[in-house]
């Protein structure tokens, strides 16, 4: 597997690594035993919103490690509507490129530092609890990568119906039983949903 010489140096060494102590806010995105997590930590200047400092803790491969390391880089010393703005082609392009089998790395730090800016402004009266939908699992599937290629199932039009009710949620996928990467497709996808509390039950349909 090529990695570039930046996803190498963040990988060896890290930026930002390390648990931070009295936190103004935290968020833990992936799962161990899915093989990924990141835990992002932030110290944010109560005036000006500016990301003052901070911190990651890492559980992964070499990408995991580099993605979460240039994308707390990107975030420090901006500003959290600055930041809200910092995506995972953001983190791609200045690491110059993953595998296509690794940018869910680079979804995965970016979705924890955005989950991490949601914590800081729920705690502090700056946004209210957004309600569970449909929108939102449509925001969760966009964030899963088809390894193959790299980019989101959305995008590539492989989700072909999204509902929910009642805390059911069904999915209708449009990948052929002969593609490889249709289990571990359906395992991001479940990983993604079942941390939602509104989430009783999930089915994935393929053809």
């Amino acid at each position: 597997m090529q990695y570039s010489q930046k996803v190498l140096d963040h990988f060896m060494h890290p930026h930002n690594v390390g648990k931070m102590e009295n936190p103004d806010a935290v968020a833990t995105e992936g799962s161990p035993a899915c093989g990924d997590q990141v835990t992002v930590y932030l110290k944010v200047d109560k005036d000006s919103h500016v990301i003052e400092d901070i911190k990651f803790l890492s559980y992964g491969c070499a990408s995991n490690i580099a993605t979460a390391s240039i994308i707390t880089d990107l975030a420090k010393g901006k500003n959290l509507e600055a930041a809200k703005q910092i995506s995972w082609r953001d983190a791609m392009e200045a690491l110059d490129g993953l595998p296509p089998v690794k940018v869910h790395c680079s979804v995965l730090a970016a979705d924890t530092l955005q989950t991490a800016i949601s914590n800081y402004e729920i705690a502090n009266g700056l946004k209210e609890v957004p309600n569970f939908s449909k929108d939102t699992i449509t925001e969760e599937l966009k964030k899963i990568i088809y390894p193959k290629v790299g980019e989101d199932i959305v995008s590539l039009k492989m989700v072909k119906y999204v509902g929910f009710n009642n805390g059911e949620v069904l999915i209708d996928m449009n990948m052929m039983n002969f593609d490889q990467w249709r289990e571990n497709v359906a395992e991001e996808i479940r990983e993604h949903l079942e941390k939602y509390p509104e989430v009783k039950n999930i089915k994935i349909n393929f053809p």
